[in-house]
């Protein structure tokens, strides 16, 4: 079982939309996940905006890829990068600690985390 930045088991990010780098609701991570999406957050219409303007779309629905675009209030595991970009800038959603991989600990200090707690 992989473990969350607290140590414990990782718990499900979201279902609904279906979230994960193997869409499975977990941000979970392995070698072939190359932008580590291991950060389970809440969106806001800050960030989604602050995340377009940085070239990645997360708004805009992709039928053929599935993907259902984001709205403020929907949890979706963020590479770990854009995160700390985000935090930089002032515009990071909050974090579901319980649900973000440990992995994230390589990127991001434990405190900016729980600072961001949900």
């Amino acid at each position: 079982m992989a473990l969350n930045v607290l140590g414990t088991d990782l718990i499900a990010c979201c279902y609904e939309p279906l979230t994960g780098f193997y869409r499975d609701g977990f941000c979970k991570t392995e070698l072939e996940d190359s932008g580590t999406h291991t950060v389970c957050a809440v969106m806001t219409k800050e960030f989604l905006e602050f995340s377009k303007q940085q070239g990645n779309d997360l708004i805009t629905p992709i039928p053929m890829y599935k993907f259902p675009g984001l709205k403020a209030g929907d949890k979706w595991c963020l590479c770990a990068t854009r995160w700390l970009q985000a935090n930089k800038a002032g515009v990071a959603p909050a974090v579901v600690l319980e649900a973000t991989h440990k992995k994230t600990l390589d990127f991001i200090e434990f405190t900016s985390l729980l600072e961001a707690k949900f």
